[in-house]
């Protein structure tokens, strides 16, 4: 049975409003062992380097890599197109960029929600322009409606056009301790 809750008070503008469980931690725990068993399997003698999209994806990220059986190497990089809002910008700041050298190595950018696809999209032209190997994706969340013109190669899961939280993703920096994803009712 999936669990439903209201927001209280403390969340402003957003109080009284009703989310809903759309993917229970059950269902997170399993796909990650799925992934981490796939990423691990394409991998098998190589050390990627997965970049993680701060905040929102610390905990897929953490949970993810903790699946793996291969070697991989950690950077994170910090974007924004939200700011504390439930609908893009249009505009995508870079906030903090990676720390290694990625040419001639495999990448793995490892995002909480593909949305619009513009954040997306941005990471791979800002990551390409250091020249690695590879640049492949895993994303915990693709909305349905949501074009990109090169493949999401690790999806965990397909969700309706509706705003979530829970499992990392915020709502102006509440409801990230969520242990499985909620949507606005």
């Amino acid at each position: 049975m999936k669990n439903t809750k209201t927001l209280d008070a403390s969340y402003g503008q957003y109080a009284g409003q009703e989310l809903e469980e759309l993917i229970t931690a059950e269902e997170i725990d399993r796909r990650m062992a799925e992934l981490g068993a796939e990423i691990s399997e394409l991998y098998k003698g190589k050390v990627p380097i997965f970049i993680g999209v701060l905040n929102g994806s610390f905990i897929f990220f953490s949970d993810l890599f903790r699946k793996l059986t291969i070697d991989g190497e950690v950077d994170f990089i910090k974007i924004s197109s939200y700011a504390d809002q439930t609908k893009s910008s249009g505009t995508v700041l870079l906030l903090k960029d990676i720390s290694c050298d990625i040419t001639g190595r495999d990448v793995i950018i490892v995002e909480d929600i593909i949305d619009s696809g513009l954040s997306i999209k941005f990471l791979k032209r800002r990551l390409e322009e250091s020249n690695p190997n590879s640049v492949r994706f895993a994303a915990l969340l693709m909305k349905e409606y949501t074009k990109v013109d090169f493949p999401i190669d690790f999806l965990g899961f397909k969700i309706p056009n509706k705003f979530v939280v829970g499992y990392g993703l915020d709502l102006a920096q509440k409801l990230r301790n969520l242990k499985s994803v909620y949507a606005f009712k």
